[in-house]
């Protein structure tokens, strides 16, 4: 099924983070938009579009953006909020087995949440995915298969957001989060949720800004 007009010019401004974002903001003139992608919008559409329809559709969308940087307050009209952070983080991403899985299991038994240690595991259909405080690091790598290794890194930070409140009624919050930090130029390398807390594991010496980004950014939303 083709794409309408429409649906070509949203696709063509999910493809660049930075667009998006200014037209979130209404920093950027639609008739300029239009002029500079129209071709792109024509190729993807098939035949000639004129420029009215796609400011038309420019304006929708950054409609939809601007309510999306605008999440609904929680019933109570607020949402809480603390932001920490744990250094120290080894992660391993392995080729998924049963017996990656089942000696990863063996870790829980290791680990001490109560006194400050860091452990997530998570496995999906084809990867295996290991963040965890970097003491049990010769633990880990006595416990997988060197061939199975995708790709390790040391000396990361855990920086987690714990939400308070009517979180789960304030949809937009963990996408405006993440791409809080995509705008600062900061890697993410493991997204780590459960239902009220939210963990970007990233570079240390990325660590400080993105606490900052993050903070003046939930200060400044909720």
């Amino acid at each position: 099924m083709s794409l309408s007009v429409a649906g070509c010019v949203k696709e063509i401004i999910n493809k660049s983070p930075y667009l998006s974002e200014m037209l979130s903001l209404d920093l950027v003139s639609f008739s300029n938009l239009a002029r500079f992608i129209q071709g792109e919008v024509e190729a993807m559409y098939g035949r000639s579009v004129n420029e009215a329809s796609i400011i038309m559709a420019a304006r929708r969308y950054a409609k939809e953006l601007q309510d999306l940087t605008r999440p609904e307050k929680g019933r109570d009209g607020s949402i809480g909020f603390e932001i920490s952070m744990k250094t120290n983080i080894y992660d391993v991403n392995l080729r998924r087995s049963d017996e990656n899985a089942a000696a990863l299991m063996s870790l829980y038994g290791l680990v001490k949440p109560s006194q400050g240690d860091f452990l997530n595991v998570s496995i999906g259909s084809h990867e295996i995915s290991l963040s965890v405080s970097d003491k049990y690091r010769s633990a880990v790598d006595d416990l997988i298969n060197e061939d199975d290794v995708i790709h390790r890194f040391t000396d990361l930070v855990a920086l987690t957001i714990l939400f308070k409140g009517d979180f789960l009624q304030t949809p937009g919050i963990l996408y405006l989060a993440a791409r809080k930090l995509a705008w600062e130029g900061i890697n993410i390398i493991e997204v780590l949720s459960t239902m009220n807390v939210l963990t970007f594991v990233i570079r240390k010496d990325e660590s400080s800004r993105a606490y900052e980004a993050l903070n003046a950014f939930l200060s400044d939303e909720l």
